[in-house]
């Protein structure tokens, strides 16, 4: 049996000291390796106003005693496994991250096995002072594909484990939900569609609910994929006849495709809808449209218009962008292409701007439009300055990588990921650097680490926002359910 090196486990010796005043620690074990736990925290940069980091060793150890030693400059913090998941205070977390800011906290876990202890190799949790906006809004849905059941929109404090509903369809006779977004991660101004019972889009504007009827006649659908204009006072919109089929064979176990779409953009204060033929044509397939940080560029997607369904494989779409001027509501006479998926063979969704203009993030994947069902689905970054491509290998994986937004302060992304079973998404956060570097991504913490492993449903459309939405889910459920709601014009 082996004495604890004091050199060596200087850290080990000195958190043990706290574990008793009469028990001497003897390691048996000083093993080279990472402790297996889940969720996977070890080495990730986190921000300092992140919920606590609770986690749980392997099964294989669930029985055995176990410890989780905090360690900051100043700082030294034991927890106990419980049922094998360490939970670690809030009050303790809160000292921990605020001391060790711009720093890292050391995680040391120890074991005891047939009597003898063994301790694993230290993991450091970086802090960053970089603050992650307190809020992020979501969907939770089944991932099933004919049909649902109680689907809504939710809140959820980052800061803490406090989740909160922003809009459910329990009390709109289970209807569907879809489609929320923000201006500038405002809590205070915001849209959602409601589909099939009470349809209509929702658009929050302070302490006000207006309820929009968006199709016209000049129009395929009603709005759908939608992105604010930085004044608040227009949302970019697609609209889209979309298909579904299931394959039999294939690794992706659905297809979603569009026969047809097109870009309009919604004027807030007129009710009216607006466009140009070089986002409104027959010959292109136009969707995801996104404003840039100064409202001066629209950023969308565009493909070749082809025989739908026959040719669903063969539909990829470039990454596009036109001049927009908010005062005159006039776009440019042109249209750039900034990733051409001819030339590149890949197809582009969900192109999102950091809101300091520097980089375009956007997923990547073999064909189509409807990447969330796509396995090769990859995140990249594009360089605004050069629009030069970064490939993020720290937060892609070998599932599907799909829907993302920005912090406010352009150092943190939230996206979808497929990664822990293959079938649900959830949200996972990592820092980008102001080189576009990734640190590696960590799931959104939650009270019990059981929890992905119990819950049935899917987050949907991760979004951040700075503050608590507060309008109320019956508020919104009375304008549904009363109000005819606004019709909205198509103007040319």
């Amino acid at each position: 049996m082996q004495k604890l090196n004091f050199k060596i486990w200087f850290v080990v010796v000195q958190v043990f000291m706290l574990f008793s005043c009469t028990e001497e620690i003897h390691i048996e074990e000083n093993l080279d390796k990472f402790p297996a736990i889940f969720p996977d925290y070890t080495e990730v940069t986190i921000p300092v106003n992140i919920a606590p980091l609770h986690f749980a060793m392997s099964d294989s150890l669930k029985n055995n005693e176990a410890y989780a030693f905090f360690e900051s400059l100043t700082e030294s913090i034991k927890v106990k496994a419980k049922n094998c998941q360490f939970s670690i205070g809030y009050s303790d977390w809160k000292k921990l991250t605020a001391e060790s800011k711009n720093k890292s906290i050391q995680v040391t876990i120890v074991v005891k096995r047939n009597e003898k202890w063994a301790a694993f190799k230290p993991f450091n949790l970086f802090v960053s002072p970089d603050l992650i906006d307190p809020y992020i809004a979501y969907r939770l849905i089944e991932p099933g594909y004919e049909t649902w059941g109680n689907m809504g929109i939710y809140q959820r404090c980052i800061e803490n484990f406090k989740q909160t509903p922003v809009a459910t369809n329990k009390t709109t006779d289970n209807n569907c939900m879809n489609c929320h977004s923000f201006c500038m991660q405002s809590p205070d101004k915001m849209l959602f569609h409601m589909r099939k019972n009470f349809a209509g889009t929702f658009l929050i504007n302070g302490d006000r609910v207006e309820k929009l009827n968006t199709k016209t006649p000049q129009t395929i659908s009603p709005l759908v994929y939608p992105s604010w204009h930085p004044s608040g006072n227009f949302v970019a919109s697609s609209v889209n006849e979309t298909k579904q089929m299931f394959h039999s064979t294939d690794p992706n176990r659905i297809e979603v495709f569009d026969y047809k779409s097109d870009v309009v953009v919604y004027d807030v204060d007129k009710h009216e809808i607006f466009t140009s033929p070089l986002l409104f044509s027959e010959s292109a397939f136009e969707t995801f449209p996104t404003f840039s940080p100064d409202g001066e560029t629209l950023y969308f997607c565009s493909a070749d218009s082809m025989t739908m369904p026959d040719d669903y494989d063969k539909v990829k779409y470039s990454l596009c962008s036109i001049s927009f001027d908010a005062k005159t509501r006039k776009f440019g006479n042109k249209v750039d292409t900034l990733y051409h998926a001819r030339k590149n063979g890949k197809s582009i969704s969900f192109p999102r701007v950091s809101p300091d203009g520097r980089y375009l993030m956007f997923t990547l994947f073999d064909y189509g439009n409807f990447s969330i069902w796509h396995r090769e689905a990859d995140l990249y970054l594009m360089d605004l300055t050069n629009n030069s491509l970064i490939a993020l290998n720290n937060l892609n994986s070998d599932e599907t990588e799909s829907y993302h937004s920005w912090s406010s302060n352009s150092r943190w992304v939230v996206f979808s990921s497929r990664r822990i079973d293959g079938l649900y998404t959830h949200p996972f956060f990592a820092h980008i650097d102001e080189k576009g570097k990734a640190s590696k991504p960590f799931i959104l913490p939650q009270e019990q680490v059981d929890f992905y492993m119990q819950f049935m449903k899917s987050f949907n459309i991760p979004e951040f926002v700075k503050g608590e939405i507060t309008m109320s889910p019956y508020q919104i459920t009375q304008k549904a359910r009363k109000d005819k709601g606004v019709d909205v014009l198509f103007n040319k």
